[in-house]
C-alpha cells in the first residue's frame, strides 16, 4: 500500500500542476446578473447602453446570449474586473467571440484588458492599458484585428495586416502569447498569423545600424553596362527632324509685296533619324550595387520579458459604433492553449452552426415573402389600370352630358327673348 502511494502523490501533484489557470470567464449564463459584474465608466454622460441578447438569430437562445450594442452613433465603456494576476513564465490567452448581425458599416469589436488599478468608473479612451486585441471594422478599406500592445507607455501596433471577419455570423477571435516571446492568431479556432514579438512589433531599436563610418569608395561602379567606346556616330547621321516639303509650290496668286517672301511648309524629314547613342556593353569595371556595412546598433538592448505583464485585473469593451447590434460573447482569459480550444469547441463550437441555419430560413422567408407582395403588386396593377380607365370614361361621360345641357340652355335663350 505504501509503494502504491508512493506513485499517486506524485500523479495527483502533476494533475494539479497541469490545471489550467481560468482568470476570467463570461458567458452570461445567468440572465441580467451580468450587470453586477460589468461596470459602466461615467467619465462621459451619454456612453451608449449594452444589453443581453442573443440577437435576430442564434443557435441557441440561451447559450448564444451576449453584451449587444444597442444605440447608434456611441461610444461605449463597460469593464469587467477580476483578481489580479501576471503572465510572467506563463502563456496568456484571450479569447471572445464577436456577432456583427447589424452588417456593420464602421465599429469596433475588440477588447482591452488593463492593469487591476484601473478606476472602472473613470475609464475613457486615454486610459492606459496592456493589451488590445480584437476585429475593427470602417468600410472597405479598414478589415483588420488589432493586435496592440502597450511597451514603456507606447502603444504599438502589429506590423502585419490581420484581416478580419465581416459577414453577420459569429466568430472567434484567439490571441496567444508565449514565454518565448512568441505569439499566435486565430479566428475560428484557426491560426491566421504567428511569429516573434520583436520582428512584428516596433518595441525595440534595430539589431544592426548602418556604419557611420563607412563610405562608398570614390572608385566604385555600380554602373552595369557603358558605352561602347570604340563605337563611332557614322558621318551622315545628322539630319534634320523637319525640312521644307519639295513638291510644295508658290500659289499663282501669292503677291510678295502683300503677303511677304513665300515658304514651302515644313514636313518630316524621312532620313531623320534621332538621337545617335553608342551601343552598350557590358562595364568590365562593375562592381555591382554598393552596400552600406552595418555594425552592431549600441542602443539596442534585448528585452526576453517582451511578453510580460506584471498586473492583469479588467476587461473593457471600450469602443465607437454608428450602427448597433454587434454581439460579444465567451469571453475567456487563460494560460492554457488547449484549454481555450477545447472551450470554443463547447460554446461557440456548438451553436455557429445553428446560427447559420437559422439565419439562412429567415432570409429564404423574406425572400418569399417579397416574391409574394411583387406577385400581389404586379396583379393590383391591371385592375387598378382598368379602374382608371372606368373614371377617365365617367369623366367623358359627364362632360359630353355638361356640354349637351349648356346648348340646350343656348338654343332656348332666343325663344324666350322673342316671347
Amino acid at each position: 500500500m505504501a509503494r502504491i502511494a508512493v506513485f499517486v502523490l506524485p500523479l495527483l501533484a502533476a494533475l494539479c500542476l497541469a490545471k489550467p489557470a481560468v482568470y476570467f470567464q463570461e458567458e452570461f449564463g445567468d440572465g441580467d446578473a451580468w450587470k453586477e459584474r460589468w461596470i459602466q465608466s461615467k467619465h462621459k454622460s451619454d456612453y451608449g447602453q449594452f444589453k443581453l441578447s442573443a440577437g435576430k438569430f442564434y443557435g441557441d437562445e440561451e447559450k448564444d446570449k451576449g453584451l449587444q450594442t444597442s444605440q447608434d452613433a456611441k461610444f461605449y465603456a463597460h469593464s469587467a474586473g477580476f483578481p489580479a494576476f501576471s503572465n510572467k513564465d506563463k502563456p496568456l490567452v484571450v479569447q471572445f467571440s464577436v456577432k456583427h448581425e447589424q452588417n456593420i458599416d464602421c465599429g469596433g469589436g475588440y477588447v482591452k484588458l488593463f492593469p487591476s488599478t484601473l478606476e472602472q468608473t473613470d475609464m475613457h479612451g486615454e486610459s492606459e492599458y496592456n493589451i488590445m486585441f480584437g476585429p475593427d471594422i470602417c468600410g472597405p478599406p479598414t478589415k483588420k484585428v488589432h493586435v496592440i500592445f502597450n511597451y514603456k507607455g507606447k502603444n504599438l501596433q502589429i506590423n502585419k495586416d490581420i484581416r478580419s471577419k465581416a459577414d453577420v455570423y459569429s466568430h472567434l477571435y484567439t490571441l496567444i502569447v508565449r514565454p518565448d516571446n512568441t505569439y499566435e492568431v486565430k479566428i475560428d479556432n484557426s491560426k491566421v498569423e504567428s511569429g516573434n514579438l520583436e520582428d512584428d512589433w516596433d518595441f525595440l531599436p534595430p539589431k544592426k545600424v548602418k556604419d557611420p563610418e563607412a563610405k562608398k569608395p570614390d572608385d566604385w561602379d555600380e554602373r552595369p553596362k557603358i558605352d561602347d567606346p570604340e563605337d563611332k556616330k557614322p558621318e551622315d547621321w545628322d539630319k534634320p527632324e523637319h525640312i521644307p516639303d519639295p513638291d510644295a509650290v508658290k500659289p499663282e496668286d501669292w503677291d510678295e509685296e502683300m503677303d511677304g517672301e513665300w515658304e514651302p511648309p515644313v514636313i518630316t524629314n524621312p532620313e531623320y533619324k534621332g538621337e545617335w547613342k553608342p551601343r552598350q556593353i557590358d562595364n568590365p569595371d562593375y562592381k555591382g550595387k554598393w552596400v552600406h556595412p552595418e555594425i552592431d546598433n549600441p542602443e539596442y538592448t534585448p528585452d526576453p520579458t517582451l511578453y510580460s505583464y506584471a498586473d492583469f485585473g479588467a476587461l473593457v469593451l471600450d469602443l465607437w459604433q454608428v450602427k448597433s447590434g454587434t454581439i460579444f460573447d465567451n469571453f475567456l482569459i487563460t494560460d492554457d492553449e488547449k484549454f481555450a480550444e477545447e472551450h470554443a469547441t463547447k460554446t461557440w463550437g456548438v451553436t455557429k452552426e445553428g446560427e447559420k441555419k437559422m439565419k439562412e430560413q429567415q432570409d429564404e422567408e423574406e425572400r418569399k415573402k417579397q416574391e409574394e407582395e411583387e406577385k400581389k403588386r404586379k396583379e393590383q396593377e391591371p385592375a387598378e389600370e382598368a379602374e382608371d380607365d372606368d373614371d377617365d370614361d365617367d369623366d367623358d361621360d359627364e362632360e359630353e352630358k355638361e356640354k349637351e345641357e349648356e346648348d340646350e340652355e343656348e338654343s332656348e335663350a332666343p325663344q324666350k327673348d322673342e316671347l
